[in-house]
């Protein structure tokens, strides 16, 4: 879920028919992406990380207006793999310094309504123990806004962290400390509307959660992460409270 200057729930409104998922991508290997979980309101509505048994992390502009199901272990969204688990959500809790006019702070931690079983299949990411570096190859991962009738594997996409500068050249005034752009200048590779909230993965450590961009992987134009090395604090303390 990405959006043209606005979250990527938004982004859906300016992408191509067609254009709903990650762009450029392939097929993750099965249960490659243990971490990876689906907001599942009938169909993938965002996504989202799972940093523990009973939290998840996804972006803040991806709050439903009720509780809704958490997937864990899933790589076909519609067909059964026998490693699949679906708990209800029990709580939501957005970072308090959210704005939803500009996207900063899009991050929002999930309690499920009760613990899941962690195995091979459902597994936590590892939080950031400092910010990426620029270069870095990271991955990001997805399934889109999928419907029955789409392409319905999870997908995988390669992409490099890019500089400060060459983020805030891409979106004058619209790049906070708060986040960071990864994706190729040329276009043709990006996370798209349905992928927010979804993981992006670099060097073994979440570094970005998807957060927004301008339309779906176009010309000087990359995506946009919540920066999660700035929040890692927040997130320790918020799951210890709960």
């Amino acid at each position: 879920l990405k959006s043209i200057v606005t979250p990527l729930l938004i982004k859906n409104i300016i992408a191509l028919e067609g254009d709903d998922k990650i762009v450029g991508g392939y097929e993750c290997p099965k249960n490659s992406v243990p971490y990876q979980v689906s907001l599942f309101t009938g169909y993938n509505f965002c996504g989202g990380i799972l940093l523990s048994d009973k939290w998840v992390l996804s972006a803040a502009h991806c709050k439903p207006k009720s509780n809704l199901e958490v997937r864990l272990g899933e790589h076909d969204i519609w067909e059964p793999d026998g490693t699949e688990q679906h708990i209800m959500s029990a709580e939501f809790i957005r970072h308090p310094d959210y704005d939803s006019s500009t996207q900063d702070s899009d991050i929002m931690l999930i309690k499920l309504s009760h613990p899941a079983t962690l195995n091979s299949y459902v597994h936590p990411a590892v939080l950031p123990s400092k910010c990426a570096s620029d270069g870095m190859i990271c991955q990001v991962s997805g399934w889109g806004n999928l419907r029955p009738s789409d392409e319905d594997k999870l997908q995988c996409l390669e992409v490099p962290l890019l500089s400060d500068d060459t983020c805030f050249n891409a979106y004058p005034f619209q790049i906070t400390e708060n986040m960071v752009c990864a994706g190729y200048l040329e276009g043709g590779k990006d996370s798209c509307q349905g992928d927010s909230g979804g993981p992006l993965v670099c060097d073994g450590a979440l570094q970005g959660v998807v957060s927004w961009g301008h339309g779906c992987a176009q010309r000087n134009k990359p995506g946009v992460y919540t920066k999660v090395c700035n929040y890692v604090s927040w997130i320790k303390n918020t799951m210890a409270s709960g």
